[in-house]
């Protein structure tokens, strides 16, 4: 069985069999995604540098109204909300489903999880992630997509997100995963200014490429090149194995694979040409 999960692990999500894709479910389902916290304008009690003249009055009226404690505020800390931008284009369709079932198991435990999709316009689908059950929530996505397996406009689907649903999905201090392997056929231009500006606008951007699963990919496509420099990591995600090594980066900030930065794959770019 150990042997079986490991041979699992490893293999890419567009060959595997249905029992197999069961078994990748349940082994997602298990893993425990822990963003961290960001700290928010609001304070509570605690051992911070602000005075909190109104506790500590009420705290000191007990010994005769003589100041003898100071009592102190601090920082809220609230768990770093999460934004997945998915792409499900037709370039993407053997991993779209896998990749679904992924979404729904990272988004169920965050209560601040917000999920899109896109291929030539933008739809949101984080209603769809409260099923409980995973396939009913995949199948209801895939009728709610218009334009599912179509073809692949990234910087103009970034560019709704940015302008209509960014503030209102709590981006700023958010964790973004951006899921495409960067085959676009809109303008390059507009593509690199609208991932520019998600990424000023959230605490850590993560494109994860299914094309990262050859050994000899490289970033020469103009979508590639143009999200590179404005993304903070650049990761695989066709497997169980990248999808757990993401879980254990997002939480301790550490991974189990020495991965190439984005600045890499320009350098290696620049270096062919």
């Amino acid at each position: 069985t150990y042997s079986a999960r490991e041979v699992l692990q490893q293999k890419d999500f567009s060959d595997f069999n249905g029992l197999e894709i069961a078994e990748a479910k349940r082994m997602m389902s298990a893993l425990s995604w822990d963003l961290g916290n960001r700290r928010t304008r609001r304070t509570a009690p605690g051992d911070g540098s602000w005075i909190d003249l109104r506790r500590t009055l009420r705290q000191n009226l007990k010994f005769g109204g003589e100041l003898l404690e100071l009592a102190r505020r601090e920082r809220k800390l609230k768990p770093r909300p999460l934004i997945l931008i998915c792409d499900v284009s037709g370039s993407m369709e053997r991993y779209t489903r896998m990749l679904l079932h992924f979404i729904h198991s990272v988004a169920k435990g965050q209560r601040q999880g917000e999920a899109f999709l896109f291929a030539t316009q933008l739809t949101r689908i984080t209603r769809y992630l409260n099923y409980r059950n995973i396939d009913q929530a995949v199948t209801e996505v895939s009728r709610a997509v218009p334009d599912w397996a179509g073809g692949t406009r990234i910087g103009q689907a970034l560019k709704t997100f940015n302008f209509q649903w960014l503030r209102r999905v709590r981006g700023s201090g958010a964790v973004v995963l951006v899921i495409s392997d960067g085959w676009d056929r809109g303008e390059p231009e507009l593509l690199s200014q609208e991932i520019s500006r998600l990424q000023r606008s959230c605490h850590r951007l993560i494109w994860l490429n299914p094309l990262l699963r050859f050994e000899g990919f490289q970033a020469k496509a103009k979508g590639v090149r143009a999200m590179l420099p404005h993304v903070d990591e650049f990761r695989p995600v066709h497997s169980l194995e990248t999808i757990s090594d993401l879980c254990l980066a997002l939480g301790t900030g550490t991974s189990s694979n020495r991965l190439k930065t984005p600045m890499d794959w320009l350098r290696e770019l620049d270096r062919a040409a």
